[in-house]
């Protein structure tokens, strides 16, 4: 028998500011459905999210959710109104006695739940909101960005999560392996057309080729008809033209059906301004290291960069990637060792901050009117790989239009400043390009040309992203940062340190890194102790932590459980927590396993 969908949109209408978004739409969301919702920045995916959260109301159509199926949605820019704590905001919408769940998600998303909510970041509030949504365990979740603001592990965590849930959910994330590992069907907005493919993200690029060479052919073959039948019209006699009114009727329609085509929006045309030639050499470090008070970030490091190498840095939240960048580039000054810089060097900086960015400037003013590309003399003119252009005309490269030009940068979303900072560095030239977390908020087409502007530009690439298939694409070699000042430089990139590191996709098996990285750290004490590779140290190290945590999170499961007229209460309930105590039994006898065998290992050694 088939099941009742989750979430039915028929015949959906929607316009803001006079544009339709859109028009006649029909979606359908069954159990289990697990949906990459994807499309450019400003084509409607967040919108439609609003829509089937019941968020926004369409201006025509019927949304229906089937009866006993609860809608969940990660809000973006969460109200938190009322609430003294992050955990507070995250347990509103659970059962007495459910608010272990929110202690869950929390360690997993790496966020204090403690926290004030006055005092929380936007990052954090952002992990709130989505442990909210996890801990509710609705029927149908609604995730729109969920691995912004999460490192590389709590983006593992959630994936691990989402993998497992019996959920159905949208997705709507610029991950694209994340993507990849998670999804099944595909939803495409495409000039307010919204197509569905019962196949996950992996195939998404060769679907929308395809899709768009037919349109291209069609086109073609359109424009072909529409001048044969114009050259009739022409050549025709009066007295035949009068007796084939049908035919220039069908001329007329051809015109018509040509202009009501929606062409698509071309690709923004980025390119780096490529300056003087560097010094083969670009950044000798030695032995550098950094403190703050008792917190070390980075023990004894040294790594060498050469012309044309692309490093990427890796490594959980707060673990001091962007502090190591900027003793790399000479702007903070290590507390120990040296670091060189090479001859002829042109920087060039994209801040994951957007620190660069005057929220209250136009966007005309935030390019005429930065030094180093404004024309001077001229208000209206930036200088571009050495020629001056028309500052809307650049802009309009950068898929901006006329009207966001006098706009505030405070008026732009968030992959629109991303856009924005972009623009500014691309006509900068430069040999050294520093990119702190550029991938956030991109759009997936955006991102494809970025990766390939980088594969030709011949300067050199420092780069800091989450996002593990674009350090895959663009990165030579990694540095992996693991918390306690480790640095360790792996060769290629993120699924290269995975297999040198010797990890499984749980973190189970660690092994010694290659013997020749393609540059590497000076052995210190520590990793040549006990017969442990640094890292093994470094798990074993962490690893009664864990087996503490998992030990409590049994436990608080282990008396929800115990209540006898659960089952009868909330069945549902109860499976899901029966659920959750099978897998962290698990997770605790392996992780027992793995402290044995490396305590062995070390008293061996």
């Amino acid at each position: 028998m088939a099941r009742a969908p989750l979430l039915q949109l028929s015949d959906i209408a929607l316009t803001f500011g006079g544009n339709p978004v859109f028009e006649g739409l029909n979606l359908v969301l069954q159990p289990g459905d697990r949906v990459a919702l994807v499309g450019r920045n400003g084509s409607g995916k967040s919108t439609l999210m609003k829509v089937m959260a019941g968020l926004v109301e369409a201006d025509r159509g019927r949304r229906l959710v089937s009866p006993g199926v609860s809608v969940g949605y990660m809000e973006q820019h969460p109200d938190m109104t009322g609430f003294a704590t992050l955990g507070d905001f995250a347990a509103s919408g659970l059962a007495p006695g459910e608010e272990y769940r929110v202690g869950m998600a929390a360690e997993g998303l790496k966020f204090a739940p403690e926290t004030a909510v006055g005092a929380a970041s936007g990052g954090e509030r952002r992990r709130a909101a989505l442990a909210r949504l996890l801990a509710e365990a609705p029927g149908l979740m609604l995730l729109d960005e969920p691995t912004n603001h999460l490192d590389i592990e709590a983006i593992a965590w959630l994936e691990r999560q989402l993998t497992e849930t019996r959920t159905g959910f949208v997705l709507i994330s610029h991950d694209r392996a994340f993507l990849k590992a998670l999804t099944r069907a595909t939803l495409w907005i495409d000039r307010g057309v919204v197509r569905r493919r019962e196949q996950g993200f992996a195939g998404f690029a060769d679907w929308r080729d395809k899709i768009w060479a037919e349109e291209d052919e069609a086109r073609h073959k359109l424009n072909r008809k529409i001048k044969s039948e114009a050259r009739w019209a022409v050549e025709g006699i009066s007295a035949r033209r009068t007796r084939n009114q049908g035919r220039v009727r069908a001329l007329q329609a051809l015109r018509a059906e040509r202009t009501a085509m929606i062409r698509r929006q071309g690709a923004a045309a980025m390119a780096l301004d490529e300056g003087g030639k560097s010094g083969k050499r670009v950044i000798e470090a030695a032995e550098i290291t950094k403190a703050y008070g008792d917190k070390l970030v980075l023990r004894p490091f040294s790594l060498r960069v050469l012309r044309g190498d692309r490093v990427a840095f890796v490594g959980p939240n707060g673990v001091g990637k962007t502090t190591l960048l900027q003793m790399l580039t000479a702007e903070l000054a290590p507390d120990g060792g040296s670091v060189t810089l090479g001859t002829g060097l042109q920087l060039a900086v994209f801040d994951q901050n957007r620190a660069g960015l005057d929220p209250d400037a136009s966007l005309w003013d935030t390019l005429a009117g930065d030094p180093e590309i404004g024309v001077t003399g001229k208000a209206d003119q930036v200088m571009v790989r050495g020629v001056p252009k028309h500052v809307v005309g650049y802009l309009k490269e950068f898929l901006f239009s006329d009207a966001q030009a006098r706009a505030p940068v405070r008026s732009l979303s968030g992959g629109e400043k991303a856009r924005l900072m972009l623009a500014r560095i691309m006509a900068r030239p430069s040999n050294l390009l520093v990119l702190d977390e550029p991938t956030n908020d991109l759009d997936i087409e955006t991102l494809d040309l970025l990766q390939e502007i980088l594969g030709d530009y011949p300067g050199t690439v420092l780069l800091v992203s989450h996002d593990r298939d674009f350090i895959d694409r663009v990165a030579t070699s990694t540095v992996a940062m693991e918390g306690d000042g480790c640095a360790v430089v792996y060769a290629g990139g993120w699924s290269d340190y995975r297999v040198q590191r010797g990890a499984d996709a749980a973190d189970k098996a660690l092994a010694k890194p290659v013997a020749k990285p393609a540059v590497a750290d000076k052995p210190t004490s520590r990793s040549r102790d006990k017969g442990l590779s640094f890292i093994e140290k470094h798990r074993l190290e962490r690893l009664p932590a864990e087996i503490e945590r998992m030990e409590a999170e049994i436990g608080k499961l282990t008396e929800f459980l115990s209540d006898p007229e659960l089952f009868g209460k909330a069945p549902a309930k109860f499976e899901k927590a029966s659920a959750a105590l099978v897998e962290r039994q698990a997770a605790l006898a392996a992780a027992e396993e793995d402290w044995l065998t490396l305590e062995d290992r070390a008293g061996a050694g």
